[in-house]
């Protein structure tokens, strides 16, 4: 069961997130702070106690507007602690929500807050530290943040085929549609390369594992992902090869 710290400047909303947390059965304690400098020392007396200690903390709902110390530069800060608590952004602003995935943030749920939609976030955080205490679980996919119609959703990278510059937005597709999200396709590109995502052409970046055939016709080259053909620009076509090549064993 999940022990949790909810942090919010405003009293209603700190105790409505901590009513609807409190009766969830997988949170076994939910504790509130008022500001962000008062979480900090309560996160400080966590994180020197150990995850097995008794005041351990395993998810942070944290507010961003806040007097003094704000919900993000909190954040900012335990990213720099080597096992800092998941966190949960809870919040009445949709603009925050890139910064949220740079932070490596669970989920970003928007004020007023629904139960069913808090309780999604804390099947996600309660699955995170299922995998993270069971020394033989996968990796949890890396997600990121994109807004449909007011509602923040998080796609797993994983189920990235590929992505479509689009100047300082790109588009990423999978197999169930298409998102549109305002990071440069630079960016991605810089992000994702350890996660086997290749740039094939100024406006293509794919998932190498998603690709099933490389094709060569003339002098030009191309892949194609599922239904999707994708042209492959002269500058990578030879890396592109050598990549596909190696993951095959050839």
């Amino acid at each position: 069961m999940l022990r949790v710290l909810a942090v919010d400047d405003e009293e209603p909303a700190l105790g409505e997130l901590l009513y609807l947390l409190r009766a969830d059965p997988r949170v076994r304690t939910a504790e509130g702070a008022g500001d962000a400098t008062a979480a900090l020392r309560r996160i400080g007396r966590a994180l020197e106690g150990g995850p097995d200690g008794d005041e351990a903390v395993d998810v942070v709902f944290l507010d961003i507007h806040m007097p003094g110390l704000t919900g993000l530069e909190l954040a900012r800060l335990l990213a720099g602690f080597a096992r800092p608590p998941h966190l949960v952004f809870v919040t009445a602003h949709e603009g925050f929500a890139l910064q949220a995935f740079d932070l490596k943030a669970v989920d970003y749920v928007l004020k007023p807050v629904r139960r069913e939609r808090l309780a999604e976030a804390v099947r996600r955080v309660h699955t995170l530290v299922h995998a993270t205490a069971a020394p033989a679980a996968p990796a949890v996919p890396e997600q990121i943040p994109v807004e449909l119609g007011g509602v923040t959703r998080f796609v797993p990278v994983d189920e990235i085929a590929y992505v479509e510059a689009h100047g300082d937005y790109a588009r990423l597709h999978t197999d169930h549609g298409s998102h549109l999200v305002r990071i440069p396709i630079s960016t991605l590109e810089e992000r994702w390369a350890d996660r086997g995502f290749v740039r094939i052409h100024r406006s293509h970046l794919v998932a190498l594992a998603r690709v099933d055939e490389l094709r060569l016709d003339g002098g030009a080259t191309s892949v194609r992902l599922g239904d999707t053909d994708l042209a492959v620009s002269r500058r990578h076509a030879r890396h592109l090869r050598d990549l596909l090549m190696r993951r095959a064993g050839g």
